[in-house]
């Protein structure tokens, strides 16, 4: 059964950081791309970050500088880095699988195949 949990958000202060886990299960994440997207209220699910089986990683320009991907596939495990926190950056926070066939950096929602149940960030003075 593929699972993957998301863990690591809260409440913080601007230019805070916050470190996000994304632990899977029951999958060889070794062979797939498993990505950061997020959702504020009313507005829809964006990209955050990618990471490609090689390592190559992709942010959106919102987070550019601020953000880090990384994995560690002995840990099974996907983190997203979040330095200098913004308001702007409050959002519910997902993990995903991307199916295998498409490009790395595709954030279509069509591409993934399972997602996480979210965690929580949230930004303010």
């Amino acid at each position: 059964q593929v699972k993957l949990v998301e863990s690591g958000g809260g409440s913080v202060q601007p230019g805070g950081s916050l470190r996000l886990s994304c632990k899977t299960s029951g999958f060889t994440i070794d062979n797939y791309s498993v990505n950061w997207f997020r959702q504020a209220p009313g507005k829809e699910r964006e990209g955050v970050a990618a990471i490609s089986l090689t390592g190559s990683t992709w942010y959106v320009d919102s987070v550019k500088g601020r953000f880090i991907i990384d994995r560690d596939n002995a840990e099974r495990t996907v983190y997203l880095q979040m330095n200098d926190l913004k308001p702007e950056d409050t959002a519910m926070y997902y993990c995903a699988r991307k199916e295998i066939g498409w490009p790395w950096t595709d954030f279509r929602l069509a591409a993934y195949d399972h997602w996480g149940q979210g965690t929580q960030v949230t930004v303010s003075s």
